[in-house]
């Protein structure tokens, strides 16, 4: 009899581990089935209601490091080393497993309430903490895992990353927490569940009803070009060979002016230019700009006496050319080479487009909640990003910026090599997208609202992730107290 319950909870442990490790493994990374990360906390938090912490803690930790293995070939892909990846989702699987163990430890004291929204706060004050010290800054926050989910991608505009990953894991919490109390306590189980489901109605009618409010502003038609010759890597010679790469570019935009394309943008970091051939780069596209009025953004990699910087220059008709220098590189490829900007760039849109507010990051900029948030700060209602992608994160590398255009009120039009040609506007809808190896030069040609919508992320910036650190406190407190609580 012994041994037959032995091997009842060793079974039990071994369904809680894979059910959960599948679920994340296809609920997240860089092709997510969105529904699933919904769910896929819910095994192990069963389990850890009715067994004891240690084995509790062991398959909430084993289970978060499999579903992991979603990025492993990922991070091959950008030549990290298996530390890298031990390192990143060991530490992940570590607070997890510590994140779910607060559920039993308060629910055993009938802190129920406190035992919903432990997960929750534990888990986000985690990843926002993590976003400031962590050279990837946002980018695998569980967030990212819903960015096909419209209406729950709308939260973004309430609370960015931090308040849409809070909902991810008080859903499963709150169903976990109703299931494991719904026969010795069934009216408190139905109240949390009924807590739950009411969270998650709320926030997708409040997604729906700003699905359905039109976005404001100008009609701006944009192209998108890019090459994936030569496996998408950049120039590397300077002069002649990089000059040829321009005029191809210069021939394609071109070709996207003459039907109707009134900003054109094109990848990051294409070529590299010295200071002596700035002059020669600048003649390939301001008379473009110049005779046809529309504006030009074109990656580079400058090369001079202020230093080496990933390099967006801006041409627009009349004006002097502006420039912009990514903020936030890539380690260690970029880290080891470039002068990472400390300045931002806005402009005021030509033409007819006047009085709209313009702006340029580029590809990395936009898994860091700033500096888009500043731009969005300044009304900005277009933002054009060069980008460079490794094919296998297209989707989600390129989607993530999307979530930017939602929290901060602008249209994004961003152009990646390796990746995809993407038009969205500031609710996240895709209104065009290609893939930029569909042809020697992919183009894409779509037309987007403009106008800046103020949301209630611009106005009070990170507030949620500070109130998930404010509410962990509370929370450890009630567990260290260890008073049972009776309003539930």
């Amino acid at each position: 009899m012994g041994s037959a319950n032995r091997l009842g909870r060793i079974n039990n442990a071994l369904l809680a581990f894979a059910a959960t490790a599948a679920l994340l493994y296809f609920g997240n990374g860089l092709m997510p089935r969105w529904p699933l990360m919904w769910f896929a906390p819910v095994p192990v938090l069963l389990f850890a209601l009715r067994q004891p912490a240690w084995k509790a803690g062991l398959v909430a930790f084993c289970a978060w490091l499999a579903g992991g293995l979603n990025f492993w070939h990922y991070l091959r892909v950008l030549g990290a080393p298996p530390v890298v990846w031990f390192g990143d989702f060991g530490t992940g699987a570590a607070v997890f497993a510590a994140s779910v163990l607060l559920v039993p430890a308060l629910a055993r004291r009938g802190a129920l309430w406190n035992a919903w929204v432990g997960l929750p706060a534990a888990w986000i004050t985690f990843e926002f903490v993590r976003s400031f010290l962590w050279p990837q800054g946002s980018a695998t926050c569980v967030a990212y895992s819903q960015l096909n989910f419209l209406a729950f991608l709308q939260t973004a505009s309430l609370a960015g990353p931090w308040g849409m990953g809070f909902v991810l894991m008080l859903f499963p919490a709150g169903l976990a927490l109703g299931i494991d109390r719904v026969g010795a306590e069934r009216k408190k189980a139905l109240r949390i569940i009924g807590a739950t489901l009411g969270v998650f109605a709320a926030l997708l009618i409040f997604g729906a009803v700003r699905l359905a409010m039109p976005q404001h502003g100008p009609q701006v038609t944009v192209g998108l070009v890019a090459s994936d010759a030569n496996g998408g890597a950049p120039v590397n010679d300077p002069g002649d060979a990089t000059q040829r790469l321009f005029e191809n570019y210069a021939q394609r935009a071109r070709q996207l002016i003459s039907r109707g394309a009134q900003v054109v943008v094109m990848p990051e970091n294409m070529g590299v230019v010295l200071d002596s051939d700035v002059a020669k780069t600048d003649a390939i596209f301001q008379p473009i700009a110049d005779r046809t009025g529309a504006v030009l953004v074109v990656g580079t990699a400058r090369i001079g006496a202020a230093g080496k910087h990933n390099e967006a220059r801006i041409y627009a008709s009349g004006a002097a050319v502006r420039s912009y220098n990514k903020e936030h590189l890539l380690p260690p490829f970029e880290t080891s080479r470039f002068t990472p900007g400390t300045s931002r760039t806005l402009f005021a849109a030509p033409g007819k487009l006047a009085g709209q507010t313009w702006a340029v990051t580029i590809c990395k900029d936009l898994d860091f909640t700033n500096p888009a948030r500043a731009y969005g700060r300044a009304g900005v209602g277009l933002m054009l990003t060069p980008a460079w992608d490794f094919r296998v994160d297209g989707f989600w590398h390129g989607h993530i910026a999307v979530m930017r255009a939602v929290e901060d009120g602008f249209s994004l039009v961003r152009t990646a090599r390796g990746g995809l040609l993407t038009v969205a506007d500031n609710r996240g809808r895709i209104i065009a997208e290609t893939a930029s190896d569909t042809a020697p030069f992919a183009t894409l040609l779509a037309t987007v609202p403009a106008g800046h919508s103020s949301t209630f992320f611009l106005l009070l910036g990170d507030w949620f992730g500070w109130c998930a650190i404010a509410l962990l406190v509370l929370v450890l407190i009630q567990l260290l107290r260890g008073r049972r609580t009776t309003s539930a």
